[in-house]
């Protein structure tokens, strides 16, 4: 069973949800979480924003595709992430964007793709404003959650604070059609795959699409209406935490419905060493994250 977390409870440290908050994240790997300064019509607000940039003419959509570029900002057409190599080039399209360096920060001239510049369509100023809005908002819940995250387990709560002052945070609208006609067994919204960072913070339209795979084999079937998230951790954070948290696998499949979700993938700084303590060689969280887009987003593998 997936626990159901209360963010205030957590925040105050309740010691039953505490509990709840280190099982899931040792055993299972999700949480749901309730409760945040993320309400329901807040969230419904940005799936809206998320679903009038889908329906956008394709040119307009074209006209920020990163495919063209080295990086992983703006719109992922169909086919443009392939997350198990073992199936097809995922189905669904996604708008990705990511943490803004200031303009005098002395990184910009290192030109890191994890910090490259966000690509907005034209015109769509409303878009914009509120996906930057629930950007930062979504940020700061995050936040409390790794805290949280750190406390359940035994960890300094204040290990995580100095590594996250430039996090390499992305946050995604995925939209995923009704499953086509054409599709076989290879072919997914998304495909099994673990993700790669620290946290997940994972907003949905309510349709139901994702599944978590059990230890035992199987899949539990994962939904949660606006203003509820589906919280997952990633391959940084289990490495982290030498396994005290777990990555697991997860999918969608694809039903008679669309589908919409809206995750914040919460990763540290570039430079922040997410080897397990004890490890001799580091393993930065930049050339994690690189490698891993590398591998999956298909413009990046042809280079």
């Amino acid at each position: 069973m997936i626990p159901e977390i209360d963010f205030e409870a957590m925040r105050a440290r309740d010691a039953v949800v505490m509990s709840d908050l280190r099982d899931g994240a040792r055993d299972i790997g999700f949480l749901t979480l309730h409760n945040t300064p993320l309400k329901g019509p807040r969230v419904q607000r940005v799936i809206h924003a998320y679903r009038s940039f889908f329906q956008l003419p394709q040119r307009a959509k074209e006209a920020v595709d990163m495919a063209r570029t080295g990086s992983n900002r703006g719109w992922g057409a169909p086919g443009s992430e392939q997350v198990d190599p073992h199936a097809n080039p995922d189905y669904k399209q996604v708008f990705d964007c990511g943490f803004e360096l200031a303009a005098d920060d002395p990184l910009r001239a290192a030109a890191l793709s994890v910090y490259a510049d966000n690509q907005w369509p034209a015109g769509e100023v409303d878009f914009r404003a509120e996906v930057q809005a629930y950007y930062t908002e979504a940020l700061s819940v995050a936040q409390h959650v790794l805290t949280g995250i750190a406390a359940a387990i035994g960890a300094d709560e204040a290990y995580f604070a100095d590594k996250f002052t430039r996090p390499m945070a992305l946050l995604r609208g995925n939209y995923y059609p009704p499953r086509p006609d054409w599709a076989g067994e290879k072919d997914f919204g998304i495909a099994t795959h673990t993700d790669y960072g620290c946290i997940t913070l994972l907003a949905t339209d309510g349709t139901p699409g994702l599944e978590v795979r059990k230890k035992g084999g199987g899949w539990i079937p994962v939904t949660a209406q606006p203003g509820t998230f589906v919280i997952n951790f990633g391959e940084m954070l289990e490495m982290w935490t030498e396994g005290a948290v777990r990555a697991t696998p997860h999918r969608v499949v694809g039903g008679s419905q669309e589908r919409i979700s809206v995750p914040l993938f919460f990763n540290p700084n570039h430079d922040a060493n997410v080897a397990s303590p004890g490890q001799t060689a580091p393993i930065l969280a930049g050339a994690h994250l690189a490698r891993r887009f590398s591998e999956t987003y298909t413009h990046l593998q042809k280079r």
